[in-house]
This record gives structure tokens, sequence and C-alpha cells, in this order.
């Protein structure tokens, strides 16, 4: 899954359970029935999941471009620094 395919299943399981919540609430309120409610919402939340967890083409539209390694080789490595370790704190003695 790309960076946008991964945006996109967020966006689309945000909408899709505050839909099923507020249909749920709305359908549990009007019939009386806790029940229904958790039903509607729990039917919510595996449809969700079945549609936004498994990696599906619509979120692979944008592929990333990876170097090849013989292509990587001609670049220099970051080498850290001699700074960049942790600080030690001065001892007052």
């Amino acid at each position: 899954m790309d960076w946008q395919g991964q945006k996109l299943a967020e966006q689309l399981m945000q909408l899709m359970l505050v839909l099923f919540a507020a249909v749920g609430f709305i359908t549990g309120y009007v019939l009386g029935s806790f029940q229904t409610m958790l039903l509607i919402y729990a039917a919510g939340v595996v449809l969700t999941s079945l549609i936004t967890i498994p990696n599906w083409p619509c979120f692979n539209r944008h592929p990333l471009n990876w170097l090849e390694p013989s292509v990587a080789e001609k670049y220099p490595k970051p080498q850290p620094s001699a700074n960049s370790g942790p600080k030690k704190k001065a001892s007052k003695k």
C-alpha cells in the first residue's frame, strides 16, 4: 500500500465508522432497541475492516520507485559525526 493509499484507507475508515455509528444510533433510538444499534454498528465495523484492511489495487495507484542497488552504491552513505552520540552531563565534583 502506498502513501496515498494509506491516506485514502484512513479517510474511508473514519467516514464509514462515523456513518455506521450515526445510522445505528438513529435506528436504535427510533426503534428503542439497544441491540439493533449495536448490531448495525458491529456490521459497519466488519464491513469497514473488509474494505480498508486488505491491500486492494485501488490503494496501490502511486507506487514508489526504489533505486537499484547499483545506482544506490554511487551515492555516499551518511557518516555519523563524532558529536552525534548521546551527550554526557558534566559531573560536578
